[in-house]
């Protein structure tokens, strides 16, 4: 079977994506303009008042972002960057971002990523506007 063109953007995107891969991303669904990744929360991802750092819970949804809107074959990177946190993310949580497109031009694309934990609680809303690049994956191949 045939690998759809959102599937093989993520997997090269991953290929060179050191930190995704240690953070452990796993991709649960990728589709045209829509992901979800998970993740389990390690020990060393603590901060001193031994929760998950914020920047752990950004990344990851900030990961989503990047396969979202990579997604339909066009390059595309972040411009700027948002997220409140809801509830506070534990040592040994294991974690769900999904990220939806909300709106895409021919220069730019918005979207939003929920993060939930395994209770199904909301614990980070992130949004993302990204800057399309005029070169698609692939193109030379």
């Amino acid at each position: 079977m045939k690998k759809s063109l959102a599937i093989r953007v993520t997997e090269e995107m991953l290929g060179t994506d050191e930190f995704s891969r240690w953070l452990g991303i796993q991709t649960v669904l990728i589709e045209e303009s829509h992901c979800i990744l998970k993740m389990k929360i390690r020990k060393e991802m603590a901060n001193g008042f031994g929760i998950a750092h914020g920047g752990i819970c950004f990344s990851f949804a900030d990961s989503a972002l990047a396969f979202a809107s990579n997604s339909d074959g066009r390059k595309s990177v972040a411009l700027e960057c948002a997220i409140s946190f809801t509830v506070a993310v534990m040592v040994g949580d294991e974690l769900t971002a999904e990220a939806k497109e909300f709106s895409k031009t021919h220069r730019t694309g918005i979207y939003m990523i929920e993060v939930r934990n395994q209770k199904n609680e909301n614990v980070a809303f992130f949004k993302g506007t990204v800057y399309r690049i005029s070169k698609n994956w692939f193109e030379n191949k």
